[in-house]
Formats: structure tokens, sequence, C-alpha cells
């Protein structure tokens, strides 16, 4: 077919090697890209990967992974998640209140209608300290895109890749342990 002055979407474009990867944006006036969406659920002491998963890149994708990692933690007590602008919807802030899940999200000020957390959450120390804590999630993406050759994925389809991105993170865990224990162990 000639798409020739035709905008490209996901309707209209679709690899040829991999029909499970779609074009998202990173944001207004970027290029979009084939990839998929790959979630990360840190714990905010160690920086460990407690949960990963791949989906197929939507704009929902985010806040829906992350449902579906917090439902998978274990236990009945009470646990902050921490996130960026991107989860500030009133959607995402009614789930986790439901599932007894505290949402430390960063607040969208300068989206229409407000932001959904309210001064009940941010008026606490533990919400500026998980805005802190937060930032590790980023340092697990950057050596999954690095060291772990994520940032260009050589396999196709969701499950493969959710796979590979699987085995990257406990790759990561590995050497973070690592790190963690000389850190702890003192000098002979």
């Amino acid at each position: 077919m000639n798409f020739h002055g035709e905008k490209r979407s996901n309707q209209t474009h679709e690899s040829n090697t991999d029909p499970y990867a779609r074009l998202p944006r990173k944001g207004p006036g970027k290029e979009a890209k084939l990839s998929y969406s790959g979630n990360l659920l840190v714990e905010n002491r160690n920086g460990l990967i407690v949960s990963s998963m791949v989906w197929e890149a939507t704009g929902t994708a985010e806040p829906l992974a992350a449902m579906a990692m917090l439902e998978q933690i274990p236990g009945t007590g009470r646990v902050t998640v921490g996130g960026d602008k991107g989860f500030d919807t009133a959607e995402f802030v009614r789930e986790c209140r439901n599932m007894c899940v505290t949402p430390h999200v960063a607040q969208n000020l300068g989206r229409r209608g407000g932001s959904a957390i309210d001064g009940r959450t941010t008026q606490h120390v533990g919400y500026r300290l998980s805005q802190k804590k937060r930032k590790r999630i980023e340092e697990c993406f950057g050596w999954l895109k690095t060291i772990a050759l994520l940032s260009r994925v050589r396999h196709r389809g969701t499950l493969k890749v959710d796979w590979i991105f699987t085995f990257a993170c406990a790759a990561y865990n590995l050497v973070r342990m690592r790190d963690l224990m000389v850190a702890t162990v003192p000098a002979q």
C-alpha cells in the first residue's frame, strides 16, 4: 500500500516482524517508535525490583500494569506506591485506596480539574520521602537499557519480551544485592 502523506497510526502501520509492537509517543511532538511497555515495581529501601511486567504500549498501559502488580503483593498490611504525574488520575488513586495502598504519586497541578492527590496525603513526611526515593526506579531502567541491552529488544512477541525483561530484572537484583553486601561488610 502507498501510505505517502498519511499519518502513521497503529491502525494503518504494523511491523512485518513483530505485530504486537505498538507506536507510542513519549510526549507531544516526539516521534512514534515501535515498542513495548516495560513496567517495574521497586521497593524503596534497597532499590530491588519486586515485580516486572511487559504490556503492549498503549496510553493506559502503565497504570493498568501498576494495578496488576500491586494486586500481587502478599500480605494484608498497608503499603505505599510512588509514581510520576502520569499516575495522578482519579481512577488510579481510587483503585489504590480500595486495595489499601496509599498512592504517593506526584501531583499534576497543571492538569484540568487539578490533582487527584489531596492534602491528606501530601502533608505527611512519608509522601515527601517517597517522592525522593521514587527516582530509584530510573536507575533500574537505566541499567536495563544500557547494561542488559534492552533499549533495542532483539526478541519478538509479548511473551518473549516479557521473559527477557524478567530475566534482566533478576540479573539487576543479583548485581544490586552484591553491591549492598559489599557496602555492609567491613573491609579487612
